[in-house]
């Protein structure tokens, strides 16, 4: 159960379903939000078909589907952002109405005085199916039981589909009229002005470009963007199998903005009728306008043809081998296992597949955040596809390589005559960033895709990736990175970065970021070392990308991108101490510790900091929004200038300064409490701040942290709450080979999960028991392997294990 007093959602007992079992209407948003259903394409919210009006955002979005809205600036300049993009919510095809034939309307949950029992909305992880049951009693007496089944086909990514079965429980006359619609009156909840994580009001959003009504149930509605000039069509289908032969009346309503079909079918009592529902959404990013209404017809045709069951038995299909790769079993911690699997299951729903999309920050849940791709996908979200289902990080990867033909104008935009600068949010890859600071001054996006290509690479070895995407993304990123920085002689001629924000958007425009620094230098340390690998091996290729008109790579610049690198400027720890209690701490930039302290608890400052004051106060202060140097700390934990004792220091002083404002930041912290604790004691004091951290971080969305779940889950942190598991609780590192460290949480008795890792697939098992050392006992079994491989060579603290054999297992006792 989760401890939010006001909400408390809670699992089934096999923490395989999420169930609300009361209504309140107070709570339906956050509802609709965590029953969202989606496959990455598609996404609907898990509004009610029949409207729950005053309480009810609803929702249906296709990942990457925007309109464009000019920004007017009182006082612009060069390089400003032009655009914004706003991903759009489209006509909502679950549209369902009841009438009875005395003219009394189903009213649902909407009816004040009508009788609700044996109320459930249930999203089932394993199948993908939310479900929702209630039995309702209207004011005269008529008593039904209505079941409805939504999914979101991750079979079929443009098909959804809802069935309805209707049981009357009492005489509730001789027919009912079922109106199955597509309702394209968009209704929107008011945008919070002054809160830049909610969505753009937009005005005239969607022209509707033609409708029609098929006379054996279903229709048709073309939408187009005005600005974007993007077409999206959606259609229905129909089907009353119990009732094949009812009357049907077309329907299209201009004034109530509806169309589709009524159907008149006989009441008895105990006798189900079912209407099966099948929904298909496509836009012209997909195919072209003038074959959207075949493609359009050609799926609901498919859908049609599989059936409800077929449908369901794909969806569970693909489900049961995404949990098969991906399922992490957790003893000792109920609330815990449900919401990490919970998270997974959103990831799984929010992640563009088709190289042409990312992961929106509020996945498909929402408009929040205009429904913009972040650099937390490469950070926070890829990780755990790459260890999963590694397919899906290639293609969130190749959306990036897409977009670097807008990623070299906007560093041209920026002054820079060479490169690339990936947008810092965006949707089609041009920069969408109003306010520089916090935005296009962010350039350690560079730097935070091409650590996501490094990794990839490391872990899958997929030269064909390298070679046709990810060596030109890496050329791009280290040439901009070149011309951005300077070596500086006051600085004994190292290479810095000026005016640039890290991740920490409470301190902008600073120099020598050291997040930014250190990941810059890997980015052109990895660049350079793979240009020298492709002149050596694939040296055709290289000089095609080299020759590309728009890139025209110079033969010195893989020279220029080492030198930078091996003369990075990373700053010096600053003692924060006295002289005779020397205490050095890394700086988060050149300046942030000469800053002032802000007591925030004496002056009773209430977060976020970012609704209650202008950006020029806490920019003065030492205080963070998230995680930092920290997050520098976990990345890249192996450096040398990281010793334990120096993490320890610096994870002591930032976490007194950061206000975890963002929901990126304590799954960092998690992580970086979990690389201080000692394996062998359950007690250490840095383990139960992993798990204080990390229980945080894994519910925010179950538990509507600061009542923001109603604005669409928080989808990095999703992926943080994975990390917080491999990387931070086991300790899991592949900079070097694959190792482990594991730790085992109080309260917990054993947990496990597989990864994937260089054609191979790992169970990896911590507890139950410890040795007599104290250590948790971990197994670990190769579950997926390909013949002729070399045995997998896997570090395990101080130990060195090898598994060759499918099935192997290797357990470890002190």
């Amino acid at each position: 159960m989760a401890g939010n007093k006001d909400f408390s959602p809670a699992f089934a007992d096999d923490q395989w379903t999420l169930v609300e079992r009361h209504f309140e209407k107070e709570h339906n948003r956050i509802w609709e939000t965590l029953c969202s259903v989606g496959n990455g394409y598609l996404g609907m919210r898990g509004s009610f078909e029949e409207g729950l009006d005053g309480y009810s955002t609803g929702g249906t979005f296709i990942n990457g589907y925007y309109e464009n809205s000019p920004y007017r600036y009182p006082e612009g300049f060069p390089g400003y952002a032009e655009n914004n993009q706003t991903i759009l919510n489209l006509a909502d095809t679950r549209a369902i109405r009841l009438v009875f034939d005395d003219g009394e309307v189903y009213q649902g949950l909407a009816a004040n005085k009508a009788i609700v029992s044996d109320y459930s909305r249930r999203l089932e992880l394993q199948t993908g199916l939310l479900t929702r049951e209630l039995t309702w009693q209207s004011p005269t007496g008529k008593k039904i039981h209505l079941k409805f089944e939504r999914l979101v086909s991750f079979d079929l990514p443009h098909v959804a589909a809802v069935r309805l079965t209707i049981t009357p429980q009492s005489d509730c006359g001789a027919h009912l009229t079922i109106a199955s619609l597509i309702d394209y009156q968009i209704r929107r909840e008011t945008s919070h002005q002054h809160d830049p994580r909610n969505a753009a009001a937009l005005e005239n959003e969607l022209v509707i470009e033609g409708q029609e009504v098929f006379p054996e149930g279903g229709a048709l509605l073309f939408q187009r963007t005005h600005h974007s000039q993007i077409t999206a069509a959606c259609g229905l289908r129909d089907r009353l199998p119990n009732h094949p032969e009812t009357s049907k009346v077309p329907v299209d309503d201009r004034q109530e903005a509806v169309i589709g079909t009524y159907y008149t079918v006989p009441l008895k009592i105990d006798q189900p009728i079912i209407l099966e529902k099948y929904m298909v959404y496509c836009t012209s990013l997909d195919v072209r306008p003038d074959n959207l209404r075949h493609k359009v017809l050609d799926e609901l045709r498919a859908a049609y043809t599989s059936g409800f069951a077929e449908l369901c038995t794909a969806q569970s299909r693909i489900l049961r081998t995404f949990w098969d790769h991906a399922n992490i079993t957790l003893d000792g911690d109920d609330w815990t296992q449900g919401a990490i699997r919970f998270n997974m299951f959103h990831l799984l729903q929010s992640a563009g597949r088709n190289g042409q999309t990312g992961i929106p920050a509020k996945g498909l849940t929402s408009q929040g955040y205009d429904g913009h791709y972040f650099w937390d996908t490469e950070s926070y979200m890829l990780p755990f596809f790459l260890h999963t289902d590694p397919q899906i990080a290639r293609k969130l990867l190749e959306y990036r390589f897409n977009t670097l033909d807008h990623a070299r104008r906007r560093a041209r935009d920026l002054s820079h005559p060479k490169g690339a600068l990936f947008a810092w949010r965006t949707i089609n890859g041009e920069e969408c960033s109003a306010n520089y600071p916090t935005g296009t001054a962010q350039y350690h996006i560079n730097a935070d895709i091409a650590f996501a290509v490094k990794r990839y690479f490391d872990v899958t070895g997929d030269k064909v990736f390298m070679l046709d995407y990810g060596a030109e993304i890496l050329f791009e990123t280290a040439r901009l990175w070149f011309d951005l920085g300077d070596f500086i002689p006051t600085r004994g001629n190292r290479f810095c970065l000026h005016s640039i924000t890290g991740p920490d958007e409470y301190t902008t425009l600073v120099d020598n970021n050291t997040y930014t620094n250190l990941m810059a230098r890997e980015n052109l340390m990895f660049a350079a070392q793979i240009a020298r690998w492709m002149q050596t091996e694939h040296l055709e290729r290289y000089e095609q990308i080299k020759n590309k008109k728009e890139v025209a790579l110079e033969a010195h610049e893989p020279a220029d991108w080492q030198e930078a690198a091996d003369k990075m400027y990373i700053p010096e720890p600053v003692n924060v101490g006295s002289e005779d209690a020397p205490h050095p701490v890394l700086p988060q930039d050149d300046l942030f510790l000469y800053k002032p302290l802000w007591n925030r608890a004496a002056d009773n400052i209430p977060l976020p900091l970012l609704l209650k004051h202008h950006p020029l106060v806490y920019n003065r202060y030492q205080v963070c929004k998230q995680a930092d140097l920290i997050l520098a700390e976990f990345m890249l934990g192996h450096l040398p200038i990281f010793s334990r004792e120096q993490k320890e220091r610096d994870f002591n002083y930032y976490e007194a300064v950061t206000t975890h404002d963002s929901s990126l930041s304590r799954c960092i912290f998690s992580i970086a409490a979990a690389q201080l604790a000692d394996p062998a004691d359950p007690n250490d004091p840095y383990l139960n701040k992993a798990l204080a951290f990390y229980r945080a971080s894994a519910t925010i969305d179950l538990d509507n942290h600061r009542n923001e779940t109603r604005n669409g889950i928080h989808a990095a942190n999703m992926g943080g709450s994975w990390m917080g598991i491999v990387f931070g609780f086991a300790q899991m590192r592949t900079h070097d080979g694959l190792s482990f460290c594991p730790l085992l949480p109080p309260g917990w008795t054993a947990y496990a999960f597989q990864v994937y890792y260089q054609e191979r697939r790992v169970q990896v098992q911590i507890g139950p028991g410890r040795d007599s050392s104290g250590y948790p006992i971990c197994t670990f079994t190769l579950t997926e392997n390909k013949p002729n491989q070399p045995p997998l060579v896997i570090r395990v603290c101080e130990k060195t294990i090898q598994l060759a054999v499918l099935n192997e297992s290797v357990t470890i006792r002190r």
